[in-house]
C-alpha cells in the first residue's frame, strides 16, 4: 500500500460502513491522514483492478501471540489478498475477525486455512430501560473503585478465556480506570466485591460498551448478574450524552445469553473469531 491509496482505501471502509454484512475488523480511522498514520506499524496490502483502482485492502498488526488481520475488505480477489498476507506472516498465528454474514469474507478465509474459533454476538438496549431495575440490596454496597489487587483476583476467578487483562501491571489497571470513558462498578458484601461491570462509553455512538461483568464463581446463582446489569446501565444513564448500551457475549456463555434476553437486550450483530496457526503441532 501506498501512501497514494489512502483515498481509495477510505472508499471501502465506507463501502463497508454502509451495509452490516461486510463488516470485518479494519481501520478506525475514516479520514486519509489518519489510516495513514495506523498504517504505520503494520504491513497494509491493496489489490488493484484493471484500471488501478484500489479493489481490496487487507493489513496484519501485532496482537496476542501473534498478528490480527484487517480485512478482507472489497470487491477485488479476496484469495489474492489473503495469501500474500499468509506470506507476510512469517509463520505466526494470525486471528480474523468477520460479521456473521460476510459470506464472502468468511469463504476466503476459510479457503485459505482460517479456522472459526467462536462467535461473539452482540446485545442493546436503551440505558433508561434497563436502570429502571437498579437497586442494590440492603446489606451490600456499590463502589466506582477497586484495588488493583483485588480486581486482578475477582478477574482471574471469574473469567475463563479473557486472560489478557492477568498480565496487566498495577500501574497499568490504575491507569485503565483513570480514563474519562471507562467506568467500573463494584458491588460488595460485607467488605468482599462479589463482582463488577465495567463499561466504555462512546459518546460520538452514544452508547456505553458492556466491557466486563465478572461475578465470583461462589456467588453466582444469586441474581448477582442481573443487579451489576442494571447498576452498569444506571451509571451509564448518569452521562446524558448515552443512550444505549451494549453487551456482549460469545456462543458458549449461555448464562450471559439467558441474562440479556431476561433483561430485554436484543440481538443486534454478530462477529465470527478466526485463527490461522501453522504453528499447531510443532513441538
Amino acid at each position: 500500500m501506498q501512501a497514494t491509496d489512502a483515498p481509495d482505501v477510505l472508499a471501502l471502509l465506507h463501502w463497508m460502513d454502509d451495509a452490516p454484512e461486510r463488516e470485518v475488523f479494519a481501520p478506525d480511522a475514516r479520514e486519509a491522514a489518519e489510516l495513514q498514520g495506523e498504517c504505520e506499524d503494520r504491513v497494509c496490502l491493496v489489490a488493484e483492478g484493471v484500471d488501478g483502482e484500489i479493489r481490496g485492502y487487507c493489513a496484519l498488526a501485532p496482537f496476542r501471540d501473534g498478528l490480527a488481520l484487517e480485512g478482507p475488505l472489497g470487491t477485488g480477489d479476496l484469495h489474492g489478498l489473503l495469501a500474500r498476507a499468509v506470506e507476510r506472516a512469517d509463520g505466526l498465528p494470525i486471528y480474523a475477525f468477520s460479521a456473521r454474514d460476510n459470506l464472502a469474507a468468511r469463504a476466503a478465509l476459510e479457503a485459505e486455512g482460517f479456522t472459526p474459533m467462536h462467535t461473539t454476538d452482540f446485545y442493546t438496549a436503551r440505558v433508561a430501560a434497563l436502570a429502571r431495575a437498579a437497586r442494590v440490596p440492603g446489606d451490600h454496597a456499590v463502589a466506582g473503585t477497586l484495588a488493583a489487587a483485588a480486581y486482578r483476583a475477582l478477574y482471574r476467578a471469574s473469567e475463563e478465556s479473557w486472560a489478557g487483562r492477568l498480565d496487566w501491571t498495577d500501574a497499568e489497571i490504575e491507569a485503565h480506570f483513570a480514563r474519562d470513558d471507562v467506568e467500573l462498578v463494584v458491588l460488595s458484601r460485607g467488605g468482599q466485591p462479589v463482582g463488577f461491570a465495567e463499561l466504555e462509553l462512546n459518546a460520538e455512538a452514544s452508547r456505553a460498551d458492556l466491557t466486563y461483568l465478572a461475578v465470583h464463581p461462589a456467588e453466582r446463582g444469586q441474581g448477582y448478574g442481573r443487579i451489576l446489569l442494571a447498576l452498569a446501565a444506571a451509571e451509564a444513564a448518569a452521562h446524558p450524552e448515552i443512550r444505549d448500551l451494549r453487551a456482549r457475549a460469545h456462543d458458549h456463555a449461555r448464562a450471559a445469553r439467558a441474562l440479556y434476553a431476561r433483561a430485554g437486550l436484543t440481538h443486534c450483530r454478530a462477529v465470527v473469531t478466526y485463527l490461522r496457526d501453522d504453528t499447531e503441532g510443532e513441538a
